[in-house]
Formats: structure tokens, C-alpha cells, sequence
């Protein structure tokens, strides 16, 4: 049976490793994406988001391209774009829908179209479909069809990828639903759960997240309990979890472009139709304020006042071993820092001396040292691989390392004369 065309739009950590999956099963993939940079160094065989190496990249036949008419030769076009809030955490559609009109520019009688992006319930329907119906003059469920699948991928994580997961699928129709079910059962290995509607599978998706953001909140409010109370939250965590039903959730920032986005999706929507949501809303909060408690915590146990103090901050993006710095949290915490007066300076293995500059931060090192304190936040490989010695020679005798994620040898710092903070 001849496999139908595809075309992938949208090509970061979600639409490349799909495009990818696709292309591997044989079938004729089409990349699209706006960035120009982007399609170059795709076209070079490198993926600068890490998701896929040179190899994977040489190893199929993907054509790549910003020039939209290359989603006309697709039967069936994905639509993978980021659906991120604006400043004041507001659903921001604008990607979404500008991608919609482009793609309904080129859209064909007998096309269907898929949604892979994070959405509340009703936006793939009622937002984006009128949007492909205006720009292509073709009518929803009756030239063309929509379909949602929503994107379950962890950026830097080797082990659940596109095929290793389960796949939400949901269709306008039933021939649509039935075709997008074997469109991507064949190269999801985990199965496919087959939504009754598009907005059952949106909701689904949405509060994915929002649970796990949620129960973080939960375990960081228990840090900060500990630590006013003077106890190690690693330590009642590692006690609590010896229950064969306790969550294991660690405490932490909570950023990137999924947990610290998406729950702000179902509040809008929630807003939309006259509820409150006292749960959601108080998970936000509370993880939206740990950049301040960790910014607290080290300018307390500074050995000098703030306006004296100069801070090293090791790690940038938003989780380890990944190059994105979308929504990281972080950078709430140099801002914090900065705000009480002290000089910070920031590194990262990932990130670039210039985007470190865009962030409005100097570049630094251990080499550059010593320091007041020293901010461990992002545990990258690099990070994690080298001695407590070489964190400690870049400390002042008296200065302070923070340990986010408890992952160092606090009696060994200790030895050293140092103080170790830890969440």
C-alpha cells in the first residue's frame, strides 16, 4: 500500500524527531519551517536542539523548507508550533494561528490537518479551523478535516521518544480519526488511545502537565517547610518514599515550555466559561515564586552584604542537558539576585557567551573565580562529571554553594569550611 504524503510544520524538539519517525517507516516526509537558519543546518545534517544526531538525520530522506508551498504536496499536514503565554500568562495563540494561515493558504479538497500543539479544549475547532477555512475558501469537515495528536515529548530524554509513547489521537470525523489512528500506529510502537473528540484529547493533553505541576508544588512548599524548620528536604523525601504509594516528585524550578506553560491554558479557559481554579492557580503560584525563595536563601547565607556580593550561577536552560532557555526559570532567579544587588555572573555548556549577553547577564566560569556563592541550578552533565573540589577552589573561604537538586556530598563542601545550601 502506497504511504501518503506528510508534511511537518513546524521543525523544533516536537516536529523534527516526528518528521524524523515518519521518514524512518518509509514514508514521503516534507519539512517546513519559517526560521531559514533553521532549514540550512537541517539541510547540513546538524540539529542544533540535540534531539537527533547526524547520523539519525543522514540516515533518512527528509526534504526541508521554508517556502510554504511545500505543504501543498502533503495529504496530510501536522502542525507542531509552540503555544507559549504572554507577560501577563496568557494563552498566546499567535504562532498557532499564523502557522493555521499559512498552512490554509495551501491547503488542497481532501487534506487533513493535524494539531499537535498544547491548546485548551475547543482551539484546534473553533479557533484554527475557521482560520484554514478563510484562507483556503474550502469548508471544515466537508473539503478538509481536522485531527489532534497531542506531542508527548521530553527534550533531551533518549529513552521515551515518538514511538516509545502512547499516542493520544482524536479526529473531526470517524474516517478522519480512523485514518489518523493508523497514520500513527504504524510507527508508535507503545499503542494508540483513540479520543471520542478533539476536545477530550485537547483536555487530556492539558492537564497532562498541569498535574505534574501541580504535585511539584506540593513538594516545594514541603521544601521550604523543611527548611524553615531546619531539616533537609532530600532527607524526609528519601523517608517519605520508602511508602510503596508516596509520589516521587522532586522540588525544583519549574519552567521550559510544557509544566510551566500549559497549566495557564486551563485557567484561561476556566476564565472563559465563569470558573475559578483555586488548585491550578495556587500550583502556578507557588512554583512561580521558588526563584525568589532560592534568591532569599543564598543572599541570607552570603558571607557579605548583597551590594558586595558577586554570584556565580552554573546552568541556564530549563532542565539539564538540553540547549533550550525558553521560560527557564533561572533567569528569575539572576534577576532576583540582581535586585537585592548583587554582581551575577552566569555560565552554561549549552548556551553561548552572546545569548548569554541577550539575557542580560555576564559570562563567567569557575576558572574566574572565586566567588561569595556559587549556584548549582541546572545539573548538566558537565556540571555533574567534575570534582566538589574544583566548585569549592572557586569559592571564597567563607562563600556559600547552592545545590538545587541535592546532588553533591554536603560533608565533604562541609570539610572545606563552606556552606552548603540545598532546596
Amino acid at each position: 500500500m502506497e504511504k501518503m504524503p506528510l508534511c511537518i510544520v513546524g521543525l523544533g524538539y516536537v516536529g523534527l524527531p516526528l518528521a524524523w519517525a515518519f521518514a524512518k517507516h518509509g514514508y514521503p516526509v516534507y519539512g517546513f519551517d519559517i526560521n531559514q537558519k533553521r532549514i540550512e543546518t537541517l539541510n547540513a545534517g546538524h540539529d542544533w536542539t540535540n534531539e537527533l544526531s547526524d547520523a539519525d538525520l543522514k540516515a533518512v530522506s527528509i526534504e526541508f523548507s521554508s517556502d510554504p508551498s511545500i505543504i501543498g504536496k502533503a495529504k496530510v499536514v501536522i502542525i507542531a508550533l509552540p503555544t507559549p503565554v504572554d507577560d501577563k500568562n496568557k494563552p498566546d495563540l499567535a504562532i498557532l494561528e499564523a502557522g493555521s494561515a499559512t498552512v490554509g493558504r495551501q491547503l488542497k479538497p481532501g487534506m487533513i490537518v493535524v494539531y499537535e500543539s498544547t491548546v485548551y479544549p475547543g482551539v484546534t475547532e473553533e479557533i484554527c479551523g475557521p482560520i484554514l477555512e478563510k484562507e483556503s475558501g474550502l469548508v471544515s469537515g466537508k473539503d478538509f478535516t481536522l485531527g489532534y495528536s497531542p506531542e508527548r515529548i521530553n527534550p533531551g530524554d533518549k529513552q521515551h521518544t515518538v514511538e516509545t509513547i502512547m499516542k493520544i489521537v482524536a479526529g473531526q470525523d470517524e474516517k478522519t480519526a480512523d485514518i489518523l489512528c493508523d497514520l500513527y500506529g504504524s510507527i508508535v510502537n507503545a499503542g494508540i488511545h483513540r479520543a471520542p473528540s478533539i476536545k477530550v484529547a485537547e483536555m487530556a493533553k492539558a492537564i497532562e502537565n498541569a498535574q505534574r505541576d501541580i504535585n511539584i508544588a506540593y513538594i516545594n512548599e514541603i521544601a521550604m517547610l523543611c527548611n524553615h524548620l531546619g531539616i533537609r528536604s532530600k532527607d524526609v523525601l528519601q523517608a517519605a518514599g520508602t511508602k510503596w504509594n508516596f509520589l516521587k516528585f522532586q522540588p525544583g524550578l519549574v519552567g521550559g515550555h510544557c509544566i510551566g506553560v500549559d497549566p495557564f491554558y486551563l485557567v484561561e479557559k476556566a476564565r472563559q466559561l465563569g470558573m475559578d481554579t483555586h488548585l491550578i492557580t495556587a500550583g502556578r503560584t507557588i512554583n512561580d515564586g521558588m526563584a525568589a525563595f532560592v534568591a532569599d536563601r543564598v543572599t541570607a547565607a552570603l558571607p557579605v552584604e548583597p551590594d558586595n556580593a558577586r554570584i556565580l550561577v552554573l546552568g541556564l536552560t530549563f532542565k539539564e542537558n538540553v540547549p533550550d532557555t525558553r521560560n527557564s526559570k533561572v533567569e528569575d532567579v539572576i534577576k532576583a539576585l540582581k535586585a537585592r544587588g548583587a554582581t551575577v555572573e552566569a555560565h552554561d555548556p549549552f548556551v553561548s557567551p552572546e545569548h548569554i549577553a541577550r539575557m542580560n547577564v555576564e559570562a563567567g566560569s569557575l576558572e574566574k573565580g572565586p566567588y561569595d556563592a556559587i549556584l548549582l541550578l541546572v545539573p548538566h552533565k558537565q556540571y555533574t562529571d567534575i570534582s566538589v573540589k574544583q566548585l569549592t577552589n572557586a569559592l571564597k573561604d567563607d562563600g556559600v554553594l547552592y545545590d538545587l537538586k541535592s546532588l553533591l556530598d554536603e560533608k565533604e563542601i562541609a570539610k572545606t569550611g563552606r556552606k552548603y545550601l540545598s532546596l
